[in-house]
């Protein structure tokens, strides 16, 4: 999609602090860090919504999941412990409508979230 925000970051039209990149996603920091580590990972394909998101996607949602957990070991994350989170709608918070994850880490985390 032009004028995505996070479509234009995959396609380095848009700075942004790369941690991970190949040919499906890309890893950079976030820019309003909610932890001491808040790093996202996205498709490089659009799809708005996990709503948006079909069978045919298994594959690419599997792989984003393994590479947060690549760049939690990276960055130390994975004795002390991280969190993933997928927000789908506003409702639950997300606010640019391209997938993506959140890997949270280097601090106490409450649950439940909210």
């Amino acid at each position: 999609m032009a004028d995505c925000l996070f479509c234009k970051i995959a396609r380095k039209e848009i700075p942004a602090k790369i941690v991970y990149d190949d040919r499906q996603v890309v890893a950079f920091e976030d820019i309003h860090p909610q932890a001491p580590t808040h790093t996202l990972v996205i498709s490089k394909s659009h799809f708005a919504t996990l709503n948006d998101v079909g069978a045919e996607q298994e594959g690419l949602l599997g792989h984003m999941m393994l590479v947060a957990a690549r760049v939690a070991k990276d960055k130390g994350l994975n004795t002390e412990g991280y969190r993933l989170v997928a927000n789908c709608l506003e409702g639950a918070g997300q606010s640019v409508f391209h997938i993506h994850l959140h890997l949270l880490g280097g601090r106490r985390f409450a649950w439940p979230p909210g």
